[in-house]
């Protein structure tokens, strides 16, 4: 096992930057989840890490050793890729013996090792098929399981899951939460889904534009975005943008959205008289219980009701803004009325309308 640093990693490509400066530190055995939009440098960062890209500028350690001129044979990982990259002469047995073959492992060795890793991955009665002969899902855990074989330092995961129809991708997300529980091994996995990046990682790094924009816990990061750009990205359904212009009246900030006002503690937020800023509301944080001193109202003419099962979404008008609610499904407003919901102040997120940053003073 092994940690990573990161210190200052750059790269460019014929000139034009695409990761800048990127540092941090993952410890021996976290899960690291890298994510962020297409073009965000995340699988470049990938690639660096397991030696399939030159480092620009920057040094790359994994454990004691500086990794930036290793081939990647020498840098103790292994990697899952998106599109398994699997054998297709071969049966699973041998996609899986492959690796440890070519380091000229004994036979009775790679048997015994090939068994271990295909009861962990329920791969059994599939041993003697050919990946042809197997499911999508199936294929994924094979190239899982040829990667877990040589017992790396560091595993790789580059989008493994997005090749995968939604219920292959929930049992596979378990099945690599589980196999990290069991093995221990430093990961770093590369992904656009925020749901992934939730369910899996200890922490995530979430980046823009080649850039770290916020790394911190699912948690932190849900509950505490630092910018406009995380707390949208992370989060199902979106969160509510709201445009607002802010002042400050008898030691309180009010912020005018043009077809509400609301009133909040100054304390909670380092907001300038007169500056434009954006309201942001989750939508499970909107209810139509009652308002009291410490929420704010918020109401519109319902246009749209989605049922998701338990729950409906609720899309309603605000003015120029189109407002996601999520409600009980049996306590669903009828399309077309108009409804008012509250949100607790300890709740609300302000952005700077300029830079997008959060002006939330609480955290």
């Amino acid at each position: 096992m092994a940690s990573i640093v990161c210190d200052k990693l750059a790269k460019n490509y014929e000139g034009n930057p695409v990761v800048h400066d990127f540092s941090m530190e993952i410890a021996d055995a976290e899960f690291i989840v890298l994510l962020g939009p297409s073009g965000c440098g995340k699988s470049t960062i990938l690639r660096m890490m397991a030696g399939l890209e030159d480092i620009s500028d920057g040094a790359l350690h994994i454990g004691a050793r500086q990794v930036n001129d290793l081939p990647p044979r020498e840098r103790d990982i292994a990697m899952v890729f998106q599109n398994y990259a699997l054998y297709p002469h071969m049966t699973v047995y041998d996609n899986m013996a492959f690796g440890l073959r070519r380091l000229k492992t004994p036979e009775s060795e790679i048997k015994i090792r090939v068994e271990q890793v295909a009861q962990m991955l329920s791969l059994e009665p599939l041993l003697q098929r050919k990946p042809k002969q197997i499911s999508g899902g199936q294929q994924q855990r094979v190239a899982i399981g040829r990667a877990m074989i040589k017992t790396p330092s560091v595993f790789l995961f580059d989008e493994p899951l997005s090749n995968l129809d939604a219920k292959l991708r929930a049992q596979l997300r378990g099945d690599i939460k589980r196999l990290h529980r069991q093995l221990a091994t430093t990961s770093v996995y590369v992904t656009h889904d925020q749901l992934e990046a939730m369910t899996l990682a200890d922490r995530i790094v979430l980046l823009k534009a080649g850039r770290i924009e916020q790394i911190g816990t699912p948690a932190q990061i849900y509950n505490h975005p630092v910018s406009k750009f995380a707390a949208g990205f992370i989060g199902t359904p979106a969160m509510n943008f709201i445009d607002c212009v802010a002042s400050q009246e008898n030691g309180m900030t009010v912020l005018d959205s043009g077809a509400a006002k609301w009133r909040l503690p100054q304390s909670l937020f380092a907001i300038a008289h007169g500056q434009p800023v954006v309201l942001g509301i989750r939508p499970n944080h909107m209810s139509i219980m009652g308002v009291d001193d410490e929420s704010i109202e918020v109401q519109g003419r319902v246009d749209l009701v989605e049922l998701l099962g338990a729950e409906s979404l609720v899309s309603l008008l605000h003015a120029s803004h189109e407002i996601s609610a999520l409600v009980p499904a049996n306590r669903c407003p009828q399309t077309g009325t108009q409804v008012c919901f509250n949100v607790s102040i300890n709740n609300l997120h302000v952005f700077d309308a300029e830079s997008g940053r959060s002006l939330v003073l609480r955290h």
